[in-house]
């Protein structure tokens, strides 16, 4: 992975979408001082069958805060779209130019917008509508001419530092990032701060349930590599 950045913004659809892929890199990264930021496009309010919208929305938010923290991310945005109806176009890419123009981040971070999972499993229409804008408002964020209100009224100035978006959970990785066995126990505490998701989800204690996913989903770039990794997709701008 590239290393000579400071900031980041990572742009995902639901609370518990890093978390289920790209916390340990996370962890790793705010070690080291880097900042990073997170952007949710929604609050997650209908991720839990049992549990009434407004309520899931304001337990998920919380939920999501802790888990931010757990990987050292102070700050956590939430945009109010719809979840489960995230719709690709214009409005979402002006709503991500913006946050992309506010943060000034030199990486951006999302989670994969392909029409199925590594395995075959099926992607949510809500993961590959922000997937696609995140990518698009990278570069709407650099170009003065589109949005240009959020320049003239909104007090924001255009952001074309950008330089590399970089995608999780995704068939076709391009890089790794080396992670310690410590990042990792971060990345199952901050997963495991999704307690009444996790356990809509499962029967499994939330911690148990945590450590089993990420075993599964690490331990083959681990066994390739010999160390502890998160793939990622990357695209240089």
């Amino acid at each position: 992975m590239p290393q000579d950045w400071q900031r980041a913004l990572a742009v995902v659809a639901h609370p518990d979408d890093l978390e289920y892929g790209a916390a340990a890199a996370i962890a790793h990264w705010t070690a080291q001082g880097k900042e990073i930021s997170y952007l949710l496009v929604t609050r997650g309010e209908a991720g839990i069958d049992s549990m009434e919208p407004a309520e899931a929305a304001r337990v998920r938010e919380r939920e999501q805060r802790a888990s931010a923290a757990a990987v050292g991310v102070p700050a956590v945005e939430f945009l109010d779209h719809r979840d489960g109806v995230i719709e690709y176009g214009v409005p979402l890419r002006r709503d991500l130019a913006a946050a992309i123009r506010r943060h000034r981040p030199e990486l951006v971070l999302t989670i994969s917008g392909d029409e199925t999972w590594p395995g075959g499993y099926w992607n949510t229409p809500d993961h590959k509508a922000v997937a696609r804008a995140t990518v698009d408002a990278a570069s709407d964020a650099g170009n003065r001419w589109i949005f240009p209100e959020q320049l003239a009224d909104g007090g924001l100035e255009r952001w074309d530092g950008v330089r590399w978006v970089a995608i999780s959970v995704v068939a076709g990785a391009t890089h790794a990032q080396q992670v310690t066995d410590e990042d990792v126990e971060r990345a199952v505490a901050s997963l495991t701060e999704h307690h009444a998701y996790l356990s809509a989800l499962s029967d499994e204690p939330p911690e148990q349930y945590a450590r089993t996913f990420l075993a599964a989903t690490m331990d083959p770039l681990r066994q390739r590599l010999g160390h502890p990794a998160v793939a990622f997709r990357v695209h240089p701008r």
